[in-house]
């Protein structure tokens, strides 16, 4: 039985919103408010409260609602940054990638990529596999193979054989992105950083010198709190960082007194799109890399989660609001296009596509609009901004997020200095991110190794309370996926779910890996049960957040209309 009997809803809320009222008060001040909760944030939120700063890390959506939970899972060196000569770039990916894969294991893990080469086209072998060996060199690790032809089509019987000339294979890293921020916030939370979602930052509260010290926050937690009565928080901090990403650029205009008018923005959104098709229609054990036939854009097809995804695209995004992003249906043709030109027999099409998930990347433009060069093109590097005390990150890439978050400390102490806080320990330092220790629970010892290496990389430090909460039928799969009905259950109670949504989308990635957003009887009744429980909706709330969900599922995680 469940040993504890959990808060309602609104008394859980209270008492992640409590610690805003005992240090709101310019008397005093967080010594760090963080805006933003994906992966560039919650990193910087680890970085800090470990050298002992007061952090109040806050999110206007869900933990991950951005981009976090919406990139290609790839936790990659960036090999094509050799191919242009930026070798510096490379080599600090290629070593954190190493970091993760030591730290945690079944949260990020290996996965074989493979790129097929073909007669009279682009790269040839000897190209690529110089590239290769460079790139493991960087590494300190000897990953590259090369396969000639019948060797490969022997193993892979489903690509396209017509000059076909061999394969080379290398390695990178695959990961779950939600659950990555998720687990570094742990960390955060674990040496006493406060973290809150539904906290939307409305505008910066500066002093009589124009410099920032702290934000107004509004509660976004429920529908209504969309309206003017929602409630409203002023916080005060000693440094405020903008760690919003494709979003940054307007907290910075914020702090720069600039009008829109004559602010330079930096920010370039870059739509990237995936669709999802079970492992059946295209049975593959490793990852594809390949040309699209039409614009020779380097385009994937991997094994994430017991399904096949394709992706990704790479396209200029319109201005952004604060509404979800959603596939089109030209990138739907151009991913299923480039899929069947490279495994022709496949023929997939759109009644095989379970879900879709777009995402937009914050580019850091080069150019100007009428000398921009393809969002292919653009740099994937970090900037951070320092604007009359607001320092703003943004760009980069998800492997990288701990060195993101160390550069921006580096400005940061500028700041804390200037109000006299104590910096000399805030250097940089070569510490772990990632706490390992093995579970106490004798339930642990039940469960295959597979499903032990995953929840510990998945849940860490919290693995033991997880597995306290389990009844004994929640240690069971849900249906064919890697996700137990614990995980549903430890979400609900421990990690701030406010909506659906949150809890099948992000917590879990149930929404986009099984029919229908998973919203079929047999799962929804249990679903149901588990929520009324954890999260004391009765039968009108959660009808209402059915309805939320199924309604947002149908127009941005599932096809467009043709």
């Amino acid at each position: 039985m469940n040993p504890t009997k959990p808060n309602p809803p609104h008394q859980q809320r209270q008492q992640a919103l409590a610690p805003l009222s005992h240090r709101s008060s310019q008397v005093e001040p967080w010594d760090m408010l963080i805006i933003g909760g994906g992966i560039t944030g919650a990193g910087i939120a680890r970085e800090a409260a470990r050298r002992g700063l007061a952090v109040l890390l806050i999110e206007q959506k869900d933990f991950a609602w951005g981009t976090s939970s919406r990139s290609s899972k790839m936790v990659h060196g960036g090999l094509r940054y050799i191919a242009s000569g930026d070798y510096k770039t490379t080599l600090l990916s290629v070593r954190e990638r190493e970091r993760m894969l030591s730290e945690a294991s079944g949260l990020v893990n290996e996965m074989h990529y493979v790129m097929p080469h073909y007669k009279g086209k682009f790269p040839p072998p000897w190209i690529f596999n110089t590239l290769l060996r460079v790139y493991d060199r960087l590494a300190g690790k000897r990953y590259f193979t090369y396969f000639k032809r019948e060797a490969f089509l022997s193993l892979n019987p489903h690509i396209k054989k017509d000059k076909f000339l061999g394969a080379s294979q290398f390695s990178d890293a695959v990961t779950d992105d939600s659950r990555l921020v998720m687990r570094v916030l742990d960390e955060a939370i674990n040496d006493g950083a406060q973290a809150i979602n539904y906290l939307k930052a409305e505008s910066l509260i500066t002093n009589e010198q124009g410099l920032v010290v702290g934000a107004t926050l509004k509660d976004t937690s429920s529908e209504d709190n969309a309206h003017s009565n929602a409630q409203s928080y002023d916080v005060y901090a000693k440094v405020v960082v903008s760690a919003t990403g494709a979003w940054a650029d307007t907290l910075r205009m914020q702090a720069s007194k600039q009008t829109e008018q004559s602010f330079h923005k930096q920010i370039r959104p870059s739509r990237g799109s995936h669709l999802v098709v079970s492992k059946e229609r295209l049975p593959i054990k490793q990852a594809y890399t390949f040309l699209h036939p039409v614009d020779k854009r380097a385009v994937f097809v991997f094994p994430w989660e017991n399904r096949t995804v394709l992706g990704t695209t790479d396209l200029d995004h319109p201005p952004l609001d604060d509404s979800e992003v959603g596939i089109t249906n030209e990138e739907v043709d151009y991913l299923l296009t480039a899929t069947n030109t490279l495994f022709n027999d496949a023929h997939l099409n759109r009644e095989d596509v379970i879900s879709t998930w777009a995402g937009v990347r914050p580019l850091i433009s080069e150019g100007s609009d009428g000398k921009r060069v393809s969002p292919s093109k653009e740099k994937r590097d970090h900037s951070v901004w320092l604007d009359n005390n607001l320092v703003t990150v943004s760009g980069g890439k998800l492997t990288t997020f701990r060195l993101i978050a160390l550069d921006v400390l580096k400005i940061c102490q500028q700041v804390l200095a200037f109000n006299e806080v104590d910096t000399k320990n805030l250097g940089s330092f070569n510490t772990e991110v990632f706490s390992n220790q093995p579970p106490t629970n004798p339930k642990f010892s039940t469960l295959t190794p597979p499903l032990q290496q995953r929840l510990q990389g998945f849940y860490g430090l919290q693995l033991d309370t997880l597995l306290e909460l389990a009844h004994d039928e929640d240690l069971a799969y849900i249906t064919d996926s890697n996700t137990i009905w614990a995980e549903i259950r430890f979400a609900a109670r421990h990690e701030q779910v406010i909506h659906l949504d949150d809890l099948l989308l992000r917590r879990t990635r149930l929404g986009l890996i099984l029919p229908h957003g998973a919203m079929t009887p047999l799962i929804s009744t249990r679903l149901k049960q588990i929520c009324q429980q954890e999260l004391g909706w009765d039968e009108q709330k959660w009808q209402q957040e059915v309805a939320r969900y199924q309604d947002l599922w149908q127009r941005y995680y599932h096809l467009p209309a043709a």
